[in-house]
């Protein structure tokens, strides 16, 4: 695991309990590449959610370890872990999750102010951030103005202001046209090789296999192993 920056092992999470608990992980161990996407594939229910949560620093298993850059991280407090999803993780939505009433631009300098970034350069910097995504012309646009493809830049944008190391998307092409969810895992691609970025993605599009270093499977909680 030493080429991994983020990495679960032997990961189980519990919901309810007595007859009514249901296992959403077991036993998971995994490493994820730096510079690569892994795919985690399975189908609704199988716990793909579940672990991006976990990844995500956002639930904590009952059992096992997350293990950042070799440190566990589910032995940090409360406000640890949100310092940890502040700095480290950068989270994409299938919905986009946008704000509605502000501009792209807009969009992306809230999620830097929110994140402590202040300053005269904040709206260039912002700029400079859907540019790189090939969104100079839409800039001044507000959610409802945009494609699909667009506002997914957008989400991209927005979760690259905190220069992450870690990068988790939860569907993010399902919504999307065939032209423009391939667009979106290339960009993707990019971000995990040229940026030396660890991606990882759940989803149950095929269109994304191919951009993939690892693909692996999810069902019932237990990993089934490498899908590619």
């Amino acid at each position: 695991m030493s080429d991994s920056a983020l990495s679960v092992d032997r990961v189980s999470v519990t919901f309810g309990s007595g007859e009514a608990s249901v296992r959403a992980l077991s036993d998971v161990s995994l490493a994820f590449p730096r510079a690569a996407i892994t795919l985690i594939m399975g189908p609704s229910g199988s716990g793909k959610t579940t672990l991006l949560s976990v990844l995500g620093c956002l639930l904590k298993p009952q059992e096992g370890s997350v293990l950042l850059n070799g440190n566990d991280v589910m032995l940090l407090s409360d406000d640890e872990l949100t310092r940890i999803r502040r700095e480290h993780i950068g989270f994409v939505f299938q919905s986009f999750r946008l704000f509605d009433s502000l501009t792209a631009l807009e969009n992306v300098m809230l999620a830097m102010e929110v994140c402590g970034q202040k300053g005269p350069l904040l709206r260039s910097k912002a700029t400079l951030h859907l540019e790189n995504l090939g969104l100079s012309a839409k800039t001044h646009l507000k959610p409802s103005q945009l494609s699909g493809g667009e506002k997914q830049r957008v989400a991209i944008a927005r979760a690259l202001t905190r220069e992450p190391q870690i990068l988790l998307a939860d569907e993010p092409t399902a919504s999307l046209d065939s032209k423009a969810g391939e667009l979106i895992a290339g960009i993707l691609h990019d971000i995990a090789e040229a940026q030396k970025r660890t991606v990882v993605i759940v989803s149950h599009d095929d269109r994304l296999r191919p951009f993939a270093k690892n693909v692996v499977e999810l069902r019932d909680g237990k990993l089934l192993g490498r899908a590619n």
